[in-house]
């Protein structure tokens, strides 16, 4: 079942998606269980946060010095800036402040900085968070957040689903390491991929169960489909990740594998157990392979994969070779078909008809392997 949930987001530019506190923890946990020492003396920037009520920004106060951070920099988006309205009430965390104006908290973003024990109680956390109006209204884009980003070691954050591909880039121009969230489905965009093939970016330690929950302040009629729980005030979307380019130990576990004999005689999926050969790609060298756990390990050609293969992947066991859209020779379809259905894709051949798959990544295993 397609997600339409984050599909419907994506539509109606709704990014107003709150991550939880476990979650944010889990992942970044991955990252000091590799390296205790990553965010020591870093400057971390949020760039796309809600300051007053964002888990983000929370959990990085709140282990300040865990962390040993050197700054912690969060801005938030003006809300007369934002693309889907909802009713605004300043919080009387703004309200109390003797340079609340209340013109501003509408029409700019604003940046809460975080560097020195400034209540006087000997520890460095969320109470000593200084905030002031950004210049602008807090859009990413803008040279205000791009000095700030320019500024910052690593960034982190919940970027606006409609504008992740902008985010990827922006974050690539400024050469920064980064973890984000994003849509599995995101890794095939043509401007995505190719920084995966190249290692440049890769999937982070990953949701609980493959599943991804988020907070949302109202309710709205694209959620009515029974994902959004009113009892905890959470939608769930099953097909988010993190996306980084920080290293974690999960990202270097090779993935345990049958070979393709004990895959046909012990695979718990139908389509491969029983069989006596993989399908064959009508238009490309290369085996389909549908399920990421029945892939052969002592298969030395091209496989293709499904997307999901990405969660799982391990460097140092497999090298990417490219997708369909890329690799896949139409000319051979167009020529046994007389005419083309759709963009390029693999076919297989079964019971005499060409079948169109969905998407695959084509891989290789490692020579060393």
């Amino acid at each position: 079942m397609a997600n339409t949930n984050l599909a419907n987001a994506k539509t109606a530019k709704n990014d107003e998606f709150y991550t939880q506190y476990q979650d944010i923890q889990k992942e970044i946990n991955a990252y000091l269980d590799y390296d205790p020492n990553v965010f020591r003396g870093k400057t971390v920037l949020l760039p796309c946060d809600d300051p007053e009520w964002s888990n983000f920004t929370k959990f990085f106060a709140q282990n300040f010095e865990l962390l040993g951070l050197k700054k912690l920099i969060s801005t938030s988006y003006a809300p007369e800036s934002k693309k889907y309205k909802m009713p605004y009430q300043p919080t009387l965390f703004e309200t109390s402040q003797p340079y609340f104006d209340n013109d501003k908290s509408k029409t700019h973003g604003k940046i809460f900085v975080l560097t020195d024990d400034v209540t006087g109680d000997g520890r460095i956390n969320l109470e000593d968070l200084q905030w002031q109006y950004l210049e602008g209204d807090g859009d990413f884009r803008s040279k205000e957040i791009r000095k700030l980003r320019d500024d910052a070691d690593i960034i982190v954050t919940n970027p606006p689903f409609s504008l992740f591909r902008e985010f990827v880039a922006w974050l690539m121009e400024a050469e920064k390491h980064f973890i984000i969230i994003g849509n599995m489905n995101a890794a095939m965009y043509k401007e995505v991929f190719p920084l995966i093939k190249e290692n440049k970016i890769w999937l982070g330690n990953g949701f609980q169960s493959g599943n991804a929950y988020f907070r949302i302040d109202v309710v709205r009629n694209e959620y009515a489909d029974g994902v959004y729980d009113e009892t905890t005030g959470l939608v769930k979307f099953r097909n988010c990740c993190w996306y980084t380019n920080i290293d974690h130990g999960r990202r270097h576990q090779p993935i345990r594998l049958m070979t393709m004999a004990e895959n046909f005689k012990h695979s718990k999926h139908k389509e491969i157990r029983g069989r006596k050969e993989y399908e064959h790609y009508v238009n490309f060298e290369g085996i389909e392979v549908p399920y990421t756990d029945a892939i052969p390990c002592d298969y030395e050609g091209a496989m293709g994969v499904p997307i999901s293969f990405l969660d799982k992947y391990c460097p140092d066991q497999f090298e990417i070779l490219g997708i369909g859209l890329e690799l896949a020779n139409m000319d051979i379809i167009k020529k046994k078909l007389g005419k083309l259905n759709g963009g390029p894709r693999l076919y297989v051949e079964r019971e005499g008809e060409l079948v169109r798959l969905y998407e695959r990544i084509l891989i290789r295993k490692k020579q060393s392997q």
